[in-house]
């Protein structure tokens, strides 16, 4: 049997079976031989820049390995190169990530350009990062730049969120969504979009986004008078610190074994990978953030992005390594949460 982590309930859902066993030594590039699947980009729609590593946190599941003493930081040159790229595409949304993005000292300068060229933009905040110094009236810039905000918050319980992301984050982290309630974000009529991030607490896939998102709005509501848009359930990755805790703890195999067992060729249509291209800190292209983490670069030429017509990159064949088995288990994972 293998678990299931729903809030603060765990389930079991039945292990492979004996014949099963065979199929699941096959890498993930068999599946999709298997499933008759050429895995090739669409028409892009989200630019995903990776603006740096550098991070005022260092979780233990985090599959960027980012913490407070990263050196990787995009910068300007690179960004004015990422941006040309951007105004020369018709591509209409821009994902920034990190690390803390906001750590970046360019990082409203990348924003303010690229709503000046008309694109949404959203950013993955970790929400403690509105306590560091100068960083205070973000709730108010985010609102003044119309930013669409995905937010960390792994569970509604302070014990699993301070144990997977530091002592004391979860208070912050509270904090920090009040804050962003008061400017707007997270009420229908003020059309600023504020959407959470849960990860499971352990080696277990996530449960069912809809019956977490009813217990997310239950428990953050009634104790602390916070509102959001959406909660996105997000399988934690097997590369990087949480590659490594699972291997501390014994159980990479089984985790592993989890995510192979629980594939769903379902998912396959609506990766994220199909729809966007990820840019790290200095500018190299990859087919996804997991990729970019794994040194897995596009493959063949471009591979920088200002060497790239956005067009060429529609089309192209995605790689896909053992780690994609985390993007297509169960209900499936991307940056903007279940698949099916």
């Amino acid at each position: 049997m293998h678990n299931l982590f729903l809030g603060n309930e765990i389930y079991s859902i039945q292990a492979p079976v004996e014949s099963d066993l065979e199929a699941l030594t096959h890498s993930f590039s068999s599946r999709l031989r298997q499933e008759g699947i050429d895995l090739r980009r669409k028409a892009l729609e989200t630019l995903q820049i990776n603006v740096g590593r550098l991070c005022n946190q260092a979780c233990s599941h985090c599959h960027v390995d980012a913490g407070p003493r990263r050196t990787e930081v995009m910068t300007r040159q690179t960004m004015d190169k990422v941006l040309s790229f951007l105004a020369a595409s018709s591509i209409p949304t821009v994902d920034i990530t990190g690390g803390a993005p906001e750590m970046n000292p360019h990082f409203r300068y990348l924003i303010q350009r690229t709503r000046e060229i008309g694109r949404k933009v959203t950013v993955r905040c970790n929400l403690t990062v509105l306590f560091e110094p100068d960083q205070e009236d973000l709730p108010a810039f985010y609102r003044d730049q119309e930013v669409e905000l995905i937010c960390s918050l792994p569970c509604y319980l302070q014990e699993n969120v301070d144990g997977q992301r530091g002592k004391g984050v979860f208070v912050k982290s509270i904090e920090a969504l009040r804050r962003l309630n008061r400017v707007g974000y997270g009420r229908p009529e003020a059309g600023l979009m504020l959407h959470l991030v849960y990860n499971p607490v352990g080696a277990v896939l996530p449960g069912p986004q809809d019956e977490l998102e009813a217990d997310y709005r239950q428990v953050l509501g009634e104790q602390y008078g916070i509102v959001f848009n959406r909660l996105l359930t997000i399988a934690n990755m097997p590369i990087n610190r949480f590659a490594d805790y699972l291997r501390r703890r014994g159980e990479y195999a089984d985790y592993m074994a989890t995510l192979r067992a629980s594939f769903n060729p379902d998912t396959l249509e609506r990766l994220m990978c199909r729809l966007l291209v990820s840019v790290d800190w200095e500018g190299n292209l990859y087919d996804c953030d997991f990729n970019q983490m794994l040194g897995m670069d596009l493959g063949g030429s471009p591979l920088k992005v200002w060497e790239a017509p956005p067009e060429a990159l529609a089309g192209r064949r995605i790689r896909v390594g053992e780690h994609c088995y985390g993007c297509t288990a169960g209900a499936g994972s991307s940056c903007g949460g279940a698949l099916v």
